[in-house]
């Protein structure tokens, strides 16, 4: 007989957004006497990814935190847009520091428990059955970051789009770099009519991650992205003479799929799975913050986890902004010009936090009034 295990709270994969949760159950004394199980076949222990947010200081993040910047650019092929970003700093981590700074903290907690298995099956009743590949446990509530398998066929009236990227650390013989300032954007190298930029984060005068990245349908071969970064390094950084030191690559969704509505009374999508990645941006480290800590709150008021998670406006405003990079891709370069030079990059970071007053937001849109924008605006509604 498959043997049983019970918990109280079961969090499925444990990538940014099972570790941020169970990190918030674990510091909060509120959750002392429950069980909670993660479930993940991945120990965790190579650097997949980083992540990049901003944020005012101080940071719970500062100990993880390998580079911030105060400064950036927005390079269009009309202007370059300097932008002082205080009182936000942009900061990234890389994945492993996460990861581990994550399991060194939750592995002093006796009750929390990690478990090496697959999840093959949800299954609801008075609690929910959670079987993996070598096991079957219970628990009162899942935290599932999977992707609903529906995703995969979502019919044509959602919008979707990929924000898909490879991107090369490269360190340099000579100084470089300016590591005061990140390149946020950079539209003068593109692949035809598409929305495509290129990403440069300097970690010191001689170091930097330069990424090619597309708001496209589709990905591309991966020598696709080799060739821009390597012109991007040639011809606007005249560069020669360097060495590749890590790579990364990676696929977002950038979607208006109603992901909330495979959560129920015992299962809360999190993560991408969960629609947690911001649609219009695939920005997602701040949003999981908050998001989890809004799980913390509505655990403690003894409310559906998934209760207001969302704001219905921001929504709308994610599913105008993709149906215009849907249906005319090649202006996402005027887009986000007219984003960083009519308005602050403070008002834009407060608005893609999702934290913006009204009256910014109206700025906004008046900043990108277009017919592309009116149309998709009546489409939306």
């Amino acid at each position: 007989m498959t043997p049983t295990y019970q918990f109280d709270y079961i969090i499925i994969g444990h990538g940014l957004a099972g570790f941020q949760l169970a990190l918030k159950l674990s510091s909060d004394s509120f959750f002392d006497a429950k069980q909670i199980a993660l479930i993940d076949p991945s120990k965790k222990n190579t650097n997949d990814k980083t992540w990049s947010f901003w944020e005012t200081e101080p940071s719970q993040w500062d100990a993880v935190t390998y580079k911030s910047w105060h400064k950036a650019t927005v390079i269009t092929s009309k202007k370059s847009i300097a932008l002082e970003l205080s009182p936000y700093r942009y900061k990234t981590i890389k994945a492993i520091d996460f990861y581990t700074e994550a399991k060194t903290k939750l592995k002093q907690k006796k009750n929390i428990h990690f478990i090496p298995e697959r999840v093959i099956s949800l299954i609801e009743n008075e609690q929910v059955s959670v079987k993996t590949e070598q096991n079957t446990y219970t628990c009162y509530h899942v935290f599932d970051s999977r992707l609903p398998k529906a995703f995969s066929m979502a019919s044509k009236k959602y919008v979707h789009l990929i924000q898909h990227f490879k991107g090369w650390i490269i360190k340099s013989e000579t100084d470089v770099f300016d590591e005061t300032q990140i390149v946020m954007m950079d539209y003068r190298l593109k692949d035809g009519e598409q929305t495509t930029f290129t990403y440069v984060l300097p970690f010191s005068k001689k170091e930097a991650l330069i990424e090619f990245t597309y708001f496209t349908n589709t990905v591309v071969d991966e020598s696709v992205y080799d060739h821009y970064i390597t012109t991007y390094i040639n011809h606007y950084l005249h560069l020669k003479d360097y060495t590749i030191i890590e790579t990364e690559k990676g696929a977002i969704p950038m979607t208006n799929f109603p992901f909330h509505k495979w959560n129920t009374k015992q299962i809360t999508k999190i993560g991408t799975g969960g629609g947690w990645v911001k649609g219009s941006s695939g920005y997602s480290f701040k949003h999981t913050e908050k998001k989890t800590s809004l799980i913390i709150d509505n655990l403690k008021a003894n409310r559906t986890p998934s209760h207001r998670l969302f704001q219905r406006k921001y929504k709308f405003y994610d599913k105008v902004f993709l149906k215009v990079l849907k249906d005319e891709n090649h202006k996402g370069e005027w887009i986000f010009q007219q984003f960083y030079d009519k308005n602050t990059s403070q008002t834009m970071f407060r608005f893609l936090d999702e934290e913006s007053t009204f009256y910014e937001e109206l700025k906004i849109m008046a900043s990108l009034f277009s017919w592309s924008f009116i149309k998709a605006f009546f489409k939306t509604l």
